[in-house]
C-alpha cells in the first residue's frame, strides 16, 4: 500500500472540463524557424567571441589565457563525466516529480530525457531565468494529458526542489565561512548577506504551505455575487493556492525521501564538480566552501534579461571568486571552461531532444485520436 505521505498533493480547487489540447502547437516563442535559428546562431557566435577572446584581452589576461593550451586533458574528461552526472540528476528530478502525476500518456525515462534536455536548450536560447524551458515543459506535459492546474502545481514543486539545495548551500557555506567553521576568506557581502536572503526566502516558502490549497474556492464562496471585484479576487486567489499546492508537494517529496530530491542534489553537485575539475585542469582549486559559495552567488547572473544569462553568469561567478581572493586569471579560465561544458555543450543534445520531443508529442496525438 502506498504511503500517504508520498502521494502527490492535489489541488482542492474545482476545475472545469478542459478542452482537448492535442491540437496545440509549440508556443510561438519556442518555434525553431530558419530566421530565428540564424539570429540565435549569430547571437551565440558573438557571445562566444566576446567571452572567449575579448574578455581575456580586456582584462589584461593574455598570458594567463595560454593556460588553456596547457590544461590537463584528464581533468577535462572528468569535467565531461561530471556534466553527464548533471544531466542524469536533472532527468531524475523531473521524472520523480512529474512521473507521479496523472496523464493520458506515461512519463517514462525516455520522455523525461527529451523534455528536460529540450527544456535546458530552450532555457538557454529563448529566455532568461529558465522561462523558455518552463514554457516548453508545460506545453509537453499538456500534450501528455496533464491538467493545467496540475501542470502549474507540479512545476512549482519542481522549481522548489530544484532550488532547495541552492538555498541550503548559501546558508550553510555562507555562515560556515563567516563563523570560521570552514576555511577560506569570508567577505560579508558574499557570505552573510546571501545567507540572510536565503533564510528569508526559505521562511517565505514554508509559510506559503500554510495557505489552503482550495483558497480560490473559498474566496469564490465569500465573494459570490460580488460582481467584477469578486471575480478579480477569486482569480487573484489562484496564485497563492497554486504556490501552496506546489510547496506541499515539494515537502511531500522531501518527507518521503523521493529520488527527485536526490536528483536535485546531483544536478547541482555535478555543476560544482565541473567547475572544480576546470580549476584542477589549470591549477589549484579553492576550498570547497569558497567554491560552492562563489558558484551559487555567481549563478544569480541567470536573472539578467539575456538568453541563459550569457555574460551575467560568467561575470558574476568570476567576480565572486576574485572577491574570495582566487587568482583572477585562473578564475576566468576555469569559469569559461565550466560554462563551455554546462552551457554550450548541452545545446547540441538539447536541440536534438527538441525534435525528438516533437515526434513524441505527435505520436501521443495520433494515439489519442485513435
Amino acid at each position: 500500500m502506498r504511503d500517504a505521505s508520498s502521494a502527490p498533493v492535489r489541488s482542492a480547487n474545482p476545475e472545469p472540463p478542459e478542452d482537448d489540447d492535442q491540437n496545440e502547437v509549440a508556443p510561438a516563442r519556442l518555434q525553431v524557424t530558419g530566421r530565428n535559428l540564424l539570429v540565435i546562431c549569430g547571437f551565440f557566435a558573438a557571445s562566444l567571441a566576446a567571452l572567449y577572446y575579448l574578455l581575456p584581452q580586456l582584462a589584461g589576461l593574455q598570458d594567463t589565457w595560454h593556460r588553456i593550451e596547457d590544461g590537463s586533458p584528464w581533468w577535462m574528461l572528468l569535467a565531461l563525466a561530471f556534466t553527464l552526472c548533471m544531466f542524469v540528476g536533472y532527468v531524475m528530478m523531473f521524472r520523480g516529480v512529474f512521473g507521479r502525476a496523472e496523464t493520458r500518456e506515461p512519463i517514462g525515462w525516455r520522455e523525461s530525457y527529451e523534455i528536460t534536455m529540450a527544456g535546458l536548450a530552450a532555457s538557454r536560447i529563448f529566455a532568461a531565468g529558465g522561462a523558455g524551458g518552463l514554457v516548453l515543459m508545460a506545453w509537453a506535459l499538456r500534450r501528455a494529458g496533464m491538467r493545467r492546474r496540475e501542470v502549474a502545481d507540479k512545476t512549482l514543486s519542481f522549481l522548489i526542489l530544484t532550488y532547495f539545495p541552492y538555498v541550503l548551500a548559501l546558508i550553510v557555506c555562507g555562515l560556515g565561512l563567516r563563523l570560521g567553521i570552514f576555511p577560506g576568506p569570508a567577505p560579508f557581502g558574499l557570505t552573510v548577506v546571501p545567507a540572510i536572503l536565503a533564510v528569508i526566502a526559505l521562511g517565505i516558502g514554508l509559510s506559503i504551505a500554510l495557505v489552503p490549497t482550495d483558497l480560490q474556492r473559498r474566496v469564490g464562496r465569500v465573494v459570490e455575487g460580488g460582481g467584477r471585484i469578486g471575480r478579480i479576487a477569486e482569480r487573484l486567489a489562484h496564485l497563492p493556492a497554486a504556490a501552496s499546492a506546489g510547496m506541499r508537494d515539494a515537502i511531500a517529496h522531501v518527507g518521503s525521501r523521493d529520488p527527485a530530491l536526490l536528483g536535485a542534489f546531483v544536478f547541482w553537485a555535478g555543476q560544482i564538480l565541473v567547475l572544480w575539475a576546470a580549476f584542477k585542469a589549470f591549477g589549484d582549486a579553492p576550498t570547497w566552501a569558497v567554491l560552492i559559495q562563489a558558484f551559487f552567488c555567481g549563478m544569480l547572473g541567470n536573472l539578467l534579461p539575456m538568453p541563459g544569462g550569457v555574460g551575467g553568469v560568467e561575470g558574476g561567478m568570476i567576480g565572486a571568486l576574485v572577491a574570495f581572493d582566487v587568482d583572477g586569471g585562473l578564475a576566468v579560465v576555469a569559469v569559461l571552461v565550466y560554462r563551455a561544458f554546462t552551457f554550450w555543450l548541452p545545446l547540441i543534445p538539447g536541440v536534438i531532444a527538441y525534435f525528438q520531443l516533437r515526434k513524441t508529442t505527435e505520436r501521443w496525438a495520433l494515439h489519442y485520436t485513435k
